[in-house]
């Protein structure tokens, strides 16, 4: 077996609370179209938005605030006042300029793969400018060897990090909370897949779990990942 050597952090809903938010702003959405719409209606209608726009708008708060406008105009027939897109808009907005909010552990697992010595590096997916203002908003940056904001989370991409940064996959573990970005595609390389749950999943984020794979751990929170490190070194 490859030695360990390369430990990836996902950042979203792993390091930092992001889905809330995003849940907060949909329950807002829902409320300011409650006459046009019951919220089961308006919630299946926006996740068919975000599902078609995502190849072309890509993850993160833009498209989300796109779709929302998108759904708006949808179940109004175009009818939607200017005043709730303007609301749409500035919710959008405010979900950009949100406070980081660290998840807990976040800093001591971090630190604890580094004081252990392996390379650690940040994988995340989403907007460049709202994934580097959480990062410097963070206060982890400083902990990272490398940062990698990519557009998908596939195991192409997944193993052209690696190789751009001159490690076997079969040497770098993946920690995250989704198991459609985090985990599957980089045991599809050859690599380490490691679960840390969120209460709150997006739908498009949702996978079946490889259970019974080699190389699959699932852990309560981040507190976990350093004793997971010492046995898998032993």
């Amino acid at each position: 077996m490859e030695k360990l050597t390369l430990i990836g952090f996902d950042a979203d809903d792993t390091l930092w609370q992001n889905e809330t938010f995003f849940r907060l702003t949909q329950d807002r959405f829902e409320t300011l179209l409650a006459d046009h719409a019951a919220a089961d209606h308006l919630h299946e209608r926006l996740l068919a938005a975000e599902r078609r726009n995502v190849g072309q708008y890509g993850f993160g708060v833009k498209g989300f605030t796109l779709s929302m406008i998108e759904t708006a105009i949808e179940v109004t027939e175009g009818r939607v006042p200017a005043t709730v897109i303007a609301e749409l808009i500035a919710a959008g907005r405010e979900m950009l300029s949100h406070p980081i909010e660290l998840l807990p552990h976040a800093r001591e697992a971090v630190t604890a793969a580094a004081d252990a010595g392996f390379r650690v590096m940040l994988i995340t997916k989403g907007d460049l400018m709202d994934q580097e203002r959480k990062l410097a908003q963070s206060g982890l940056g400083d902990l990272f060897d490398a940062v990698e904001i990519v557009s998908d989370k596939t195991a192409p991409v997944y193993a052209r990090l690696f190789a751009r940064h001159g490690v076997a996959p079969e040497s770098a573990m993946m920690v995250g909370n989704s198991l459609k970005s985090d985990v599957l595609p980089v045991i599809e390389t050859g690599g380490w897949g490691v679960h840390v749950p969120h209460g709150l999943t997006w739908a498009l984020e949702r996978a079946d779990p490889p259970t019974g794979h080699a190389r699959f751990r699932e852990l309560t929170d981040l507190s976990a990942l350093p004793g997971l490190l010492t046995r898998l070194l032993a």
